[in-house]
């Protein structure tokens, strides 16, 4: 019934972000109560200023790079990405438009609740600690860090970070990499990788990213360069 809701919710205001498109065209520096107003479609589901309403359903998006949020909403609109409300509310927009959505939410510095309280063992979180920070060679898996960067909060621009998500929504997204429900251009990396992990191994790595604080520099890092080596993967839209 709440998710019933929030999708309508979603497509009431679906028309004040269509509307808004258009306006926008002739403005292309609006202030943040500007912004807000206009992206009421957004804020219905995801929360005020990125807050999400439902954590373990809907991710925040305050704060993750302005890349990756254009990345992911030209794939909704598109069909890359399978979520009905989304690619409703979106279709009628603009790449432009979308580029000024996931830049108003990439700027946001809104504070991170408290980390989940881990309820897995320690055997298994100190496997999702080792899987995250340093991988598994013997199986050809580079960590998660050497790609989302050392301190798990993203790198620019496109690259999202990993802190600040419940359990259940890690693994809802690995599950769908696995399940290729979530694509990415050739070479689609996280597809390749997420399919070598065990079950075992997503619990473990899901269960251990989700009970870590936030660090307070929670900005992603500022450019892949800056990881100090070249990624493991070529993975797809990502210069190497």
């Amino acid at each position: 019934m709440k998710r019933f809701t929030n999708f309508l919710r979603c497509i009431s205001a679906a028309a004040l972000l269509a509307v808004a498109s258009t306006s926008l065209q002739a403005q292309t520096v609006l202030s943040h109560e500007a912004m807000t107003e206009r992206l009421q479609a957004c804020i219905s589901c995801h929360g005020k200023e990125g807050h999400t309403v439902n954590k373990e359903y809907l991710p925040r998006i305050a704060g993750k790079p302005a890349g990756y949020l254009f990345n992911q909403l030209m794939n909704f609109r598109d069909g890359r990405r399978n979520n009905a409300v989304m690619t409703h509310l979106l279709q009628p927009l603009s790449g432009a438009y979308l580029r000024e959505i996931a830049a108003y939410f990439s700027e946001l510095e809104i504070p991170y609740p408290a980390p989940d309280v881990a309820s897995a063992s320690a055997e298994s979180l100190k496997l999702g600690e080792t899987l995250v920070l340093r991988g598994d060679p013997a199986r050809k898996l580079p960590a998660c860090a050497a790609c989302h960067g050392s301190p798990l909060t993203g790198v620019a621009p496109a690259i999202p970070g990993l802190l600040g998500l419940p359990t259940a929504y890690l693994s809802a997204q690995l599950g769908a990499w696995r399940a290729g429900q979530r694509h990415a251009q050739t070479p689609d990396c996280m597809g390749e990788m997420s399919k070598a992990l065990s079950p075992q191994d997503v619990s473990a790595v899901t269960a251990w990213l989700s009970s870590q604080p936030v660090p307070s520099n929670s900005k992603p890092t500022e450019s892949i360069a800056a990881l100090g080596a070249p990624l493991p993967l070529r993975c797809g839209g990502v210069p190497q």
